[in-house]
């Protein structure tokens, strides 16, 4: 099947949280034996900050951040593809990509493959006359990366013919232990861009906890927290390529998770973090939220606190030991049952009637 997805950016991780959901995702359906294009704007300077190659396993084509761009490319996927795929927050000109797959003459599938579901559904939620509202019914079927029945319910509310969430998973050749680096070296660090609808639970989660203990070091990684006031036993390092993701998780005692606002209200919404973070080995906290044990037992294989108290109680009393065994057991956990390759056959098994009968008309 050949498939044509318009997202954010397949080769650049920079003010792009979904890139290790998109490349997880998409090598495991190419390896399947689709033909994968992914079609991305030159925009917000991803290109300048490349963090990949275009890989082989997907053609990648970027286009201008125009009008122009946006729909000469869309034209092009059109005539030659069998599922046409716009993923939520490309950044550029959403809206109009948005109705115009719905709108445009083709023959493929249309697919909305929502990577923030929550926060989408939130804005439609407090927006009566979102596009969504029109044009999400002209969509064959609605992909999500989290967000559980709440999600399914919500977008069916909406006219979605049908919303099947395919969760964030662990690419295992990409997120695996490796050496240390001094320069990530702390009792408990945190990847996180600074947002909006993320900062107040930060300042809760991480950096009170940071205050509260000023015997023990954190590290923070992720953009724009420059200007952020901060506690002396805390390191600011700035954005962390992908390249990097493994040593920075691996050379803490213990690694933060902090959802979003929308996605701790909506629950069943791990995020990309969660999978690369146990995938290097990491002994992760996470704050708490509905469904987490769908992924990660409590207590055994992750460590889940409702505040910033509870997560300074749980890094007093960690000791290198227990984080080594909650860590083991966590990646035993994830390779078992949450990989992209599972994921990829769930995306699989979900078009396999549509698949077989594109192949019987070639």
């Amino acid at each position: 099947m050949k498939i044509c997805f318009f997202g954010s950016s397949l080769v650049s991780s920079y003010w792009n949280g979904a890139a290790t959901y998109y490349r997880g995702m998409l090598k495991e359906i190419a390896a399947l034996g689709h033909d994968v294009t992914f079609f991305e704007p030159d925009a917000f300077e991803r290109q300048a900050h490349r963090d990949i190659d275009d890989p082989d396993w997907a053609k990648v084509v970027v286009y201008a951040a125009t009008p122009e761009g946006w729909r000469s490319s869309l034209e092009e996927a059109a005539r030659s593809t069998d599922m046409l795929v716009k993923a939520s927050g490309v950044g550029v000109f959403d809206r109009e990509l948005e109705n115009a797959v719905a709108d445009i003459p083709s023959n493929a599938m249309r697919i909305y493959w929502d990577v923030d579901a929550p926060a989408t559904l939130e804005s439609v939620t407090d927006n009566p006359d979102h596009h969504l509202r029109h044009v999400i019914r002209s969509y064959d079927m609605v992909l999500t990366y989290g967000g559980g029945d709440a999600v399914v319910s919500a977008y069916r509310g909406i006219g979605a013919r049908d919303c099947v969430p395919i969760y964030n998973a662990l690419d295992p050749a990409t997120h695996f232990p490796a050496p240390p680096n001094p320069h990530f070296t702390c009792d408990l660090s945190l990847l996180a861009n600074r947002l909006p609808d993320r900062e107040q639970r930060v300042e809760r989660f991480f950096l009170d906890v940071a205050r509260q203990l000023p015997d023990k070091t954190f590290v923070l990684g992720g953009s724009g927290w420059d200007s952020k006031d901060t506690p002396s036993n805390l390191h600011k390092v700035g954005h962390v390529g992908t390249g990097d993701h493994n040593a920075f998780f691996g050379s803490g005692l213990a690694t933060l998770n902090v959802n979003r606002d929308s996605m701790a209200r909506y629950g069943f919404s791990p995020p990309t973090r969660v999978f690369e973070a146990i995938g290097a080995g990491a002994c992760l906290i996470t704050d708490q939220w509905d469904g987490i044990d769908h992924f990660l037992e409590p207590d055994r294989e992750v460590l889940v606190a409702a505040s910033g108290a509870e997560v300074a109680e749980h890094l007093a009393a960690l000791r290198p030991e227990r984080a080594q065994a909650i860590a083991a057991r966590a990646r035993a956990r994830i390779l078992s049952h949450h990989t992209y390759r599972q994921r990829a056959r769930q995306f699989n098994d979900l078009f396999a009637a549509s698949s077989s009968r594109i192949e019987a008309a070639e």
